[in-house]
């Protein structure tokens, strides 16, 4: 039991394989085009496994287990409001992001209210990606802790400990390796390969899980773990039907309608109708993904109980719980299977937030580049060397990531603070045809003021906040573009 030679060849195998992927993407690279939307001849199911790899990441694997394990299943009321969101993006956003040939979500943004605000918008995603995928490179980090320590006894006996920092530059040096190669393409099809990994590791570990651990125990011992519904309307509750529903449902349009990881993926496809059906059949698989890691948590809560005596229980840091099950309990080679799973999440949303920040950072502020100045082959050399400089950005801010709580609830909190401003805007550019971009510019810094308010001057739950961004954001554009109307409205 535990991790072994077997497992070290796996995750090895698995390492060699996707950089293999990368290289072999890069031979069919010309320009930005190719690097950052694989020239759109993605088909739709694979997008939409990309997508729902990308949106798992290590937070997912690791964060979701540890949730059950504390409290019970209640956070599998925010993926409804996710399915609601798909749907809603699908009909009001992208037909937006269809009309011309755009690279990223904030060109869209220029055509309504021009430059300025399309690089505010570009800023505050640089920005909230940053924060938020350095959070998901630290939890990886937890993991290859573990795991390090352990390849090493392998081959020398002698009994390590893996420094924090060494943890975060090997994930971050394996993902920038096949995302500097490879490009958006090689980032979809690895996310496709990667989708297969986890998912099968976390069945699989299911599976043993309920061998060990009856139905009927986990109803003796653990029946209030297996609650997943709360109709109660608390303003400080985070998981609730109302939190999840309303709140989810305008977190996801947020993250999948107007953050660039994921609208890069979705201009990607083929065409709109494509790209809808990659959408909204990804809302689907997450909730089924939900569920299952979901159960896992409840079960290691029972697990752990019967095996109170076993090293390792104790646990300082409840992120830790899923992966000293893998490492420890979990039969030689579906660790390995397992360890490569995790790091296969892991780097699919790295490689992705590497790519997505290297495509905003030189199509929306191109000027910086001069785009219209340089050759094809040129910008796409300067594209790859941004990308590695914002795998060196990640890599600081992960180690600052280590005290910021647990690691999905600090995920989604950073990204819900910036989201409502992002949507807010988006919905206002779509739904008032007569807003300026003052109006615009005035509600984006309104909701994003408001929401630093709430966070650190209120007890509102964190699943509120992007509803609160976006109100915010959207009246005060839409009330100020009324009371001072563009030169030729007036």
């Amino acid at each position: 039991m535990g991790f072994g030679r077997l497992d070290l060849i796996i995750v090895v195998a698995f390492l060699a394989g996707v950089t293999l992927l990368g290289a072999y993407f890069r031979r069919h690279q010309h320009d930005i085009n190719d690097y950052f939307l694989g020239r759109r001849t993605t088909p739709w199911w694979a997008i939409s496994l990309s997508i729902v790899a990308t949106e798992t990441s290590t937070l997912t694997i690791i964060g979701i287990p540890a949730l059950a394990y504390g409290s019970n299943m209640a956070f599998l009321q925010l993926a409804l409001g996710y399915i609601v969101a798909r749907f809603l993006i699908s009909f009001l956003l992208l037909p937006q992001y269809f009309r011309g040939e755009l690279l990223t979500a904030y060109q869209y943004i220029e055509r309504r209210f021009g430059e300025v605000t399309r690089q505010l918008a570009a800023a505050l995603f640089l920005v909230t990606r940053a924060l938020a995928d350095a959070v998901r490179l630290w939890a990886i980090a937890i993991v290859v802790q573990l795991v390090l320590p352990r390849v090493i006894g392998l081959f020398t006996d002698r009994q390590v400990r893996v420094a924090e920092l060494t943890a975060v530059l090997v994930v971050m040096s394996l993902t920038l390796l096949f995302t500097f190669l490879g490009g958006m393409k090689a980032v979809i099809w690895t996310d496709v390969v990667l989708f297969f990994i986890y998912i099968g590791g976390g069945l699989v570990s299911l599976w043993l899980l309920l061998e060990q651990v009856p139905y009927a125990l986990v109803q003796s011992l653990a029946a209030d773990k297996l609650t997943f519904l709360d109709f109660s309307f608390a303003w400080d509750k985070t998981y609730t039907f109302w939190a999840g529903l309303l709140g989810g449902t305008f977190l996801s349009m947020a993250s999948h309608g107007t953050d660039q990881l994921m609208v890069q993926r979705l201009l990607a496809a083929r065409n709109l109708r494509e790209s809808r059906r990659a959408l909204i059949a990804s809302g689907f698989i997450v909730f089924g993904q939900f569920v299952l890691f979901l159960l896992i948590g409840v079960w290691l809560y029972v697990f752990y109980q019967l095996n109170s005596t076993q090293p390792g229980v104790a646990f300082d840091n409840p992120d830790r719980i899923f992966p000293t099950f893998m490492v420890t309990h979990l039969p030689t080679g579906l660790s390995g299977l397992m360890v490569a799973g995790v790091l296969a999440a892991a780097m699919s949303t790295s490689s992705s937030t590497l790519n997505s920040l290297a495509a905003s950072t030189v199509v929306d502020f191109h000027r910086l580049f001069g785009s219209g100045t340089v050759s094809p082959a040129q910008l796409l050399r300067r594209s790859r060397w941004v990308t590695l400089a914002w795998g060196g950005v990640l890599v600081a801010l992960a180690m600052l990531a280590r005290g910021w709580g647990s690691v999905l609830e600090a995920g989604l909190a950073i990204a819900s603070i910036t989201y409502g401003s992002l949507l807010g805007l988006f919905l206002l550019g779509r739904l008032v045809p007569r807003a300026t971009p003052t109006g615009a510019a005035a509600g984006m810094l309104a909701g994003l003021v408001l929401l630093l308010y709430v966070k650190f001057f209120t007890n509102l739950a964190w699943t509120w906040y992007v509803l609160v961004g976006t109100l915010a954001t959207f009246l005060v554009g839409w009330l100020l573009s009324i009371i001072r109307p563009a030169p030729e409205d007036a």
